[in-house]
């Protein structure tokens, strides 16, 4: 196959290559303040079209769950960007009203579609609603959180804290519902849960990823591994599930070429 943005490569690293949710089309975000769209037809993979943030290098950028819109954040900045793409407009969302961060970078989106995590310093967490980007509510872990991931029917976040616990939380009540410790973590980094709500992945800087069972993670406090992957030698920067989970990817973004499929 081409490269899916050969008709406009990045001058700058890449931050982002997201598939559109029903669309055949890509998208690549990075630090070089853009955002471009391709048509990924394996032939010619032309480019829809870029969209270019002045001063405003880009840290993650993720298309809505209804595929309308692409929000992006930057690498220092309060604020972020809604990229409408019906309208072909871009909407500057300046500050959250209550939440107090110098910087917003890292989120994710509800599988539903109705909320947007944002990680704040601290172990604070903040749900926005996607429909008006203003704060829902505030939780709080112990230490700091390095990700989060919701679950598939978008009921509990799993937040992984930089000391190796993970939180559960409720997203009606914004309640904790159990907390537990990843085996062996020195430092977390990266977790995911699969679609059918079966497993959990944590990765580590050490990069030893641990794959647990839910019901396991809801009941004990220091639940055991299904399974300890340990064929990365840098630390684990992200893990994620194919749809039918079948197949774990785990990935190190410190080597070259430091991608496994389990």
């Amino acid at each position: 196959c081409l490269p899916a943005n050969q008709e406009r490569l990045a001058n700058g690293k890449l931050a982002t290559v997201q598939f559109h949710p029903s669309a055949q089309v890509v998208m690549t975000a990075g630090h070089d303040r853009s955002v471009s769209l391709f048509q990924v037809d394996g032939i010619r993979n032309p480019k829809i079209q870029s969209i270019y943030l002045e001063s405003f290098p880009i840290y993650k950028a993720r298309f809505s769950v209804d595929g309308e819109q692409v929000i992006a954040t930057g690498t220092h900045h309060r604020m972020f960007f809604v990229y409408d793409m019906i309208s072909g407009s871009i909407i500057p969302i300046q500050k959250v009203r209550g939440v107090d961060e110098r910087f917003l970078r890292s989120f994710e989106l509800s599988p539903d579609g109705s909320f947007m995590l944002v990680t704040g310093t601290s172990g604070y967490l903040h749900l926005l609603s996607m429909k008006t980007k203003e704060l829902v509510s505030t939780m709080k872990i112990n230490g700091r959180c390095t990700a989060s991931a919701f679950t598939p029917d978008s009921s509990q976040i799993y937040s992984y804290s930089k000391e190796g616990d993970v939180f559960i939380w409720d997203v009606r009540s914004r309640k904790c519902l159990h907390k537990f410790e990843d085996e062996g973590c020195l430092e977390g980094k990266c977790i995911a849960v699969s679609r059918n709500n079966q497993y959990v992945a944590c990765g580590s800087a050490s990069g030893v990823v641990n794959l647990y069972t839910t019901d396991v993670c809801l009941g004990a406090s220091r639940p055991k591994p299904v399974k300890a992957i340990m064929n990365l030698v840098t630390a684990a920067t992200s893990v994620t599930f194919n749809p039918t989970t079948e197949i774990l990817a785990v990935a190190s973004c410190e080597a070259d070429e430091a991608v496994k499929l389990v």
